[in-house]
């Protein structure tokens, strides 16, 4: 009977392979051995019906590949593949205790086959793993920030791109309804979240969210990065219309000014980006009353009155500005009333001439800080 030869001679290529692994890649050769023990111990068991633990034992200097079934002397066995009884062990050498380990050989001839296919699968796959991992960490820190891609592919209505080398889907609910894209198409994305699926790592991008105007004005602006304007609230209707409050932490900047940029260059780069969506830029004010008044804009306010316990503001219009104050399907008062945080009724001047009259004869005798009464110039009237 040919006696068992363990020890498999592999070429000075599998273990430079190795070695860049390490180096290249931070792939630990204990880690590329612990998955070869594993497929192993899954493939002896199926070549031979017996489930047994493998250990592999690596020797560069002589480069050999030892293979040996390896199971633990207990009194009472648990697994199977890992353990053997004291009775059985002693079977084999009498010297043998509970807690040694019990090395047999494999016939790494049998196996070298088997060996070779199983390296590549599980370099391959550690690879791809490691890959994935680095993607997944870089990609974490990039939660809710935009991103440069490349569309890979197009399924329906559902874009394909690759971020960071894994793929990322830009669902119909996600595009802008201007957007047409094609293979190889650059494209900027806001991830807004990463989760784990049975295949790995997904992850979530849109065109869609406030968060992606934001970051695209973050990029065009200065004064916003730099921390003298900021960015007090935003609301978005993608396709139709974007609220975003800003101000200006320095007196001497202009926090509109800044984010509208000089002929409108900043702001028309942005509105590029989102199909002609329209930006409104409004000065963000600690008065409730006056930002009411600013959130509607480009409609021009008479008079907003604010009933506190019921957060509801009334405010009245010139009859030909109440259409530009509501908007095309409401679009406009609804934005207004999520970025003020207060229900907004607006009211045509005609049938409220009373009322602002009324406003006006208290403010000029006692005041009042539940409303404030302006011109068409949104500046208070004498």
């Amino acid at each position: 009977m040919a006696k068992k030869n363990s020890t498999l001679t592999l070429n000075a290529e599998f273990f430079d392979a190795l070695s860049d692994l390490e180096s290249e890649k931070g792939i630990k050769k204990e880690d590329f051995i612990g998955a070869m023990e594993d497929a192993l111990t899954s493939a002896y068991k199926k070549q031979y019906g017996v489930p047994k633990q493998i250990k592999i034992i690596l020797t560069p200097e002589t480069k050999t590949f030892a293979i040996y079934t390896c199971q633990k002397v207990v009194e009472q066995v648990e697994i199977r593949e890992a353990e053997i009884s004291l009775e059985d062990a002693r079977l084999i050498d009498k010297k043998y205790k509970v807690g040694d380990d019990i090395y047999m050989p494999v016939d790494a001839n049998e196996f070298g086959r088997i060996v070779a296919q199983m390296a590549k699968q599980i370099v391959t796959q550690k690879l791809r793993a490691l890959e994935s991992e680095k993607a997944y960490s870089e990609l974490a820190e990039k939660e809710e920030e935009l991103v440069n891609c490349v569309v890979t592919r197009i399924e329906a209505k559902n874009v394909y791109v690759e971020i960071n080398k894994m793929e990322a889907v830009l669902y119909p609910k996600d595009q802008l309804p201007g957007d047409r894209f094609k293979v190889g198409d650059k494209v900027k994305v806001f991830v807004r979240g990463i989760k784990t699926a049975q295949r790995g790592p997904q992850v979530l991008v849109t065109r869609t969210a406030p968060g992606f105007i934001r970051r695209l004005f973050e990029l065009e602006v200065p004064e916003i990065t730099s921390g003298v304007v900021a960015i007090k609230g935003i609301v978005r209707e993608a396709g139709l219309r974007t609220k975003m409050a800003v101000y200006s932490n320095d007196s001497s900047v202009d926090a509109v000014g800044a984010c509208v940029g000089n002929h409108g260059t900043r702001v028309n780069s942005i509105i590029s980006e989102v199909g002609g969506e329209k930006v409104d830029i409004i000065p963000w004010h600690e008065d409730p009353l006056e930002f009411i008044a600013c959130a509607l804009l480009p409609a021009k306010v008479v008079m907003v009155e604010a009933n506190e316990a019921e957060h509801v503001a009334t405010v009245v219009v010139m009859d030909d500005q109440l259409s530009l104050a509501i908007g095309r399907e409401g679009v406009n008062a609804r934005l207004a009333a999520k970025l003020t945080n207060w229900k907004i009724d607006i009211k045509p001047y005609s049938t409220m001439k009373n009322e602002v009259k009324a406003a006006t004869e208290r403010a000029e005798q006692m005041g009042s800080d539940n409303f404030d009464v302006f011109d068409e110039d949104l500046g208070e009237l004498d």
